[in-house]
């Protein structure tokens, strides 16, 4: 497995994070991937999946199949 180049990656928080810091901060600027790290380790490891991967995931959140 080759290891994506994120040194341009810009993380973001949702809002509604609250603006804490326990939370997962993700990267979707980058070209066929997106990079996916927690907020209170910023140096630490990332998890980087392609685009769909993210979007069965996400959509996997919304219809709740990740349970309560």
């Amino acid at each position: 497995m080759i290891s994506p180049d994120l040194s341009g990656a810009e993380f973001r928080k949702s809002s509604y994070s609250g603006g804490g810091n326990n939370c997962v901060e993700v990267a979707t600027n980058l070209p066929g991937v997106v990079a996916v790290r927690d907020s209170k380790d910023r140096t630490g490891p990332v998890l980087a999946f392609t685009p769909s991967e993210w979007s069965a995931f996400i959509a996997g959140v919304k219809n709740g199949e990740f349970g309560s």
